[in-house]
């Protein structure tokens, strides 16, 4: 990062005009929001869906941003350079590309794109690089991670300029990799513009994040996912999801493909699930380009297809294969379908499934071990749309033997109103149900009613640790309390 640089070299990437003052002046940083604003700053007026960085000219110059970068004419202060664009969320990431010094060019650049495993996956190839000597960072929807320090996250893409900080960090730190989930709304916004990835991965597409400010269609979902296939060097898609030869189409990297199917450049054969007590994951073979046998311990086929993802990154590094196959045979991953060993009589497991998509997916992947019972606790978000609540309760009924309804994070509204209209839900499937408000007994109910050879999912938190109610987050974290509660009971 520079102390101060001249605004014409920064500018020099983009097109540009100047409304007012000159470019050849020294600025001090980049901004979009005031409150960031120190003094010298250039800063970019951002339009967002509820708020616009042109009505904060004034504040901006009040605050002393050096200079003003716009989409249409203003009214600026005498004394502040103002710059005109087409686009302001590109000249944002390409004004974080250059103040940062392009960090993205000095490591390798891994980006995961779909709507489900990107986070697990991730995580696989943070651990493969790392464990085989190559210092790597991680941009993710549960944290960053830069060398020995771990940042909350607050979005699964963030801000450009955040996004470059990180990245920026990361080299300086004497990293030499960072694996990033790239979200749609990430890839909408230009939060990753000008980064030249060196891999591009793809891991499914179904329709999530449409309506409200997301995304106003699938096909815009989807069309803005593409967008990481023009930003790479090597795109790998997964060859067996129903949207695949769309994501490839109109693609500029080299393309790789994996699954199960004929053809697959990496292809995963004599797939097995792993069922023993206190023991659940998956096994496959890969051939193709690779002749290779894969064991971990996270379950669900959906592993498969994330641990070959991986898989095909590393191969195509040319990591050590014995360095790879350890790494994804130890790989845990925060609250995403990760287990908790409390009894060998039967098996918890911790998911975000927070969503009727997600929620099925993960009752008929573990559905498949054939447990004596499949117990489902959950609760549902408060100040959301209603018709998650009737999904998830629905499809809970139907696919788990009991379902066990408690509080999530209530926010604004009452918890037992939300269980009301899950309730609803849950009604129209066949299975039993009890409901338990607070989710410490919910937790504490499960754990000692669970029965041998049960299978106890506790879902909607995940990797989360807090509580949000009336505005205020309190700590809660599943996992904490699974395990205070079955040393309470004794379990073992």
């Amino acid at each position: 990062m520079q102390n101060r640089m001249n605004l014409g070299d920064l500018l020099a990437e983009i097109p540009h005009s100047i409304l007012q003052g000159s470019e050849d002046i020294e600025v001090s940083g980049v901004a979009f929001d005031t409150r960031k604003i120190l003094g010298g700053e250039v800063f970019v007026c951002i339009v967002g869906t509820q708020v616009d960085g042109h009505d904060f000219i004034a504040q901006a110059a009040e605050k002393g941003a050096a200079a003003v970068v716009v989409t249409r004419d203003v009214t600026a202060p005498e004394g502040v350079t103002v710059v005109r664009v087409e686009d302001d969320r590109k000249a944002l990431s390409l004004l974080a590309c250059d103040w940062y010094g392009n960090p993205s060019r000095s490591l390798t650049t891994i980006g995961i794109t779909g709507t489900k495993g990107k986070t697990t996956t991730a995580y696989m190839i943070y651990n493969m690089l790392n464990g085989a000597g190559i210092p790597c960072g991680l941009i993710g929807t549960v944290e960053i991670i830069i060398g020995d320090e771990h940042i909350p996250a607050t979005h699964s893409t963030p801000e450009s300029l955040l996004v470059q900080e990180y990245m920026a960090r990361m080299r300086d730190a004497g990293l030499k990799a960072v694996v990033m989930e790239v979200s749609s709304q990430g890839l909408k916004m230009d939060r990753v513009y000008g980064i030249r990835y060196d891999f591009g991965l793809f891991t499914n597409l179904e329709p999530d994040h449409i309506g409200g400010n997301e995304h106003p269609t699938f096909e815009d979902y989807r069309d803005c996912k593409k967008k990481l296939f023009t930003m790479c060097r090597k795109g790998i898609f997964n060859a067996d999801d129903s949207h695949c030869a769309e994501m490839m189409d109109g693609c500029t990297c080299e393309a790789i493909t994996f699954g199960a199917s004929e053809g697959c450049d990496y292809r995963m054969t004599d797939t097995q699930l792993i069922n023993e007590p206190g023991r659940k994951g998956v096994s496959y073979r890969v051939t193709g380009r690779e002749d290779l046998s894969v064991e971990t311990e996270i379950p669900g086929r959906f592993t498969m297809y994330n641990s070959l993802a991986a898989l095909v990154v590393g191969c195509e590094m040319n990591l050590p294969r014995e360095t790879m196959l350890n790494a994804l045979s130890k790989v845990r991953v925060r609250g995403r379908v990760e287990s908790v060993p409390v009894s060998d009589r039967f098996t918890v497991l911790l998911d975000y499934a927070h969503n009727g998509m997600s929620l099925r997916s993960l009752l008929s992947t573990l559905r498949e071990y054939n447990p004596k019972r499949l117990v489902c606790m959950f609760g549902c978000g408060g100040n959301r749309a209603k018709d998650r609540r009737y999904d998830m309760g629905e499809i809970s009924s139907k696919m788990a033997d009991l379902t066990v309804v408690t509080s999530d994070n209530p926010r604004f509204e009452e918890p037992e109103d939300i269980i009301a209209d899950i309730l609803i839900g849950v009604k129209k499937g066949p299975g039993k149900y009890v409901t338990v408000p607070d989710r410490r007994e919910a937790i504490a109910y499960v754990l000692a009613h669970a029965e041998d050879g049960d299978c106890v999912v506790i879902a909607g938190k995940g990797h989360e640790d807090y509580q949000e109610i009336r505005g205020v987050k309190h700590h809660m974290d599943d996992r904490e309390m699974i395990l205070e509660e079955a040393a309470r009971l004794g379990l073992k």
